[in-house]
Parts: C-alpha cells; sequence; structure tokens
C-alpha cells in the first residue's frame, strides 16, 4: 500500500477529525487529507503544534481546517458530547477519524507500574477514544461513506515485556475496534487498526533516547496507508488489523 497514488480530490468535501493532530503521525495525516481536498478537524493538547498545523495547511491553500483544544487525559462524557454538538453544527455530520493521540511515559516492570500513571495511560489511549467514538457516531452516520481508523502497535497485538499499560490499551483499541466493526457492519462506516510499525516520533524518542531517528520512517512514509484507508479506495476493508508495509 506504500505504493497507492490517490486521487488529488480524494478526501474532497470530507470532514475528518484527527487526534493527537499538533505532531508526528497525527500532523502528518492531518496534512495529509487537507492535501487531499478535506476539511480536517485537529485535536490535541498541544495548542501552539495544532496552530502551526493550521498555518501550514492554511498556507498551501487547502480547506481552512478548524482546532479543537482537548486534554484527553481528563476529558469526561460531557466534554465529547460538547465537541459533537459543535461538530453538528458546524459542519452537519462527520466522515472520518484518526484516532491517532496515544500515551506512553516510560517502560516498566508491571509489578513497578504506577497505577496512577496506568490509569492515565488507559484514559488516553483506551476510555478517550471509546467515548469520543461513541459520540461521534451519530455524526459518522450521517455521512454515506464514513470511515473509523485507530493507530495501534505491534505491542497490542503481541506483547511484550516493560511495555505496560501502553501495550495493554493497544490490545483494548484492538478489541474496540473488532466490536464496532461487527456493530457497524450493515451500516455505511468501515473500521480498522493501522500498526505503523517503528516511525520518526516524539514518543519513540523518549523511550528510545539513544536512537538514531534517521534509521526509522518519517510518519510521512505511512500516509499513502492512511489516505487509503481514509477514503473512498478502501470501502470493503472492514474489522482489518493493517500493518505497514501493508499487504494490501
Amino acid at each position: 500500500m506504500q505504493d497507492y497514488q490517490p486521487a488529488p480530490d480524494l478526501l474532497k468535501e470530507r470532514v475528518i477529525l484527527v487526534t493527537g493532530a499538533a505532531d508526528g503521525i497525527g500532523r502528518a495525516a492531518a496534512i495529509a487529507f487537507a492535501r487531499h481536498g478535506a476539511t480536517v478537524v485537529l485535536l490535541d493538547k498541544d495548542l501552539p503544534g495544532m496552530e502551526q498545523a493550521y498555518d501550514e495547511i492554511e498556507a498551501q491553500g487547502y480547506p481552512t481546517p478548524a482546532i479543537y483544544p482537548m486534554h484527553l487525559e481528563g476529558a469526561t462524557p460531557h466534554e465529547f458530547d460538547e465537541l459533537a454538538l459543535k461538530l453538528e453544527e458546524t459542519f452537519g455530520r462527520l466522515d472520518g477519524i484518526l484516532h491517532n493521540a496515544a500515551s506512553l511515559p516510560y517502560l516498566s516492570r508491571i509489578k513497578d507500574y504506577d497505577a496512577e500513571d496506568w490509569h492515565k495511560v488507559m484514559q488516553v489511549n483506551l476510555n478517550a477514544p471509546f467515548m469520543l467514538t461513541q459520540a461521534l457516531l451519530p455524526l459518522l452516520l450521517e455521512s454515506g461513506d464514513a470511515s473509523l481508523v485507530f493507530t495501534s502497535d505491534t505491542v497490542g497485538r503481541r506483547a511484550k515485556a516493560f511495555w505496560g499499560a501502553y501495550a495493554v490499551s493497544k490490545f483494548g483499541l484492538e478489541g474496540l475496534m473488532q466490536v464496532l466493526a461487527e456493530e457497524l457492519e450493515n451500516s455505511p462506516i468501515r473500521v480498522n487498526s493501522v500498526d505503523p510499525g517503528p516511525t520518526r516520533t516524539a514518543l519513540r524518542k523518549r523511550i528510545f533516547p539513544g536512537e538514531n531517528p534517521e534509521t526509522v520512517k518519517p510518519p510521512e512514509a505511512l500516509m499513502p496507508l492512511y489516505l487509503w484507508l481514509m477514503g473512498p479506495d478502501s470501502k470493503g476493508t472492514h474489522g482489518q488489523a493493517l500493518s505497514y508495509p501493508s499487504e494490501e
């Protein structure tokens, strides 16, 4: 799928929400979606980072994005309902969500893992995607062709020692994807997950500080796969746990 050539107007007139949009894969995806015609809703706790992404999108003449600051770690169901109301008032529908925001504070043995940190990771990586999806499902159903994409991880499919709450939360995210895929089988919404593999992000740098970043791919290398999943060319792909490089 890395050889996929998306049409320039692949996402024209679509409205797509991207979490973790201020940096890394989320930022690259938001810009790529906008480049191909989407109106992107940027969601992140990092307002300056979102503003930089916003400015880059505007400077290129792509559809004007929207910024929605939210700290997922402390977000409540009411706040997600407010987001849904705002999107309904502004756009009337939603054509896609990229669940990309993630928390990975450190590597640790389970016996040493701080319980408060465990809850924070679960909140960002699993509870927030659940609450966000639940709040926005009515808007996704207003679209004739909507896509839900979850950024997963290798350790969310086969766990490794020391990955703690992050690995467990990604396993949960895969389960959420599968449940949603079953429940939405006869709807206009397709649901899939992506394991991006090693990617040059701030999250990875924090966990592997000694790694030469030039030895791992940049987020932009993933964009053909993400564009394919978010656009109409992936119709019929549903409930799949995909990986980069994709075998599709």
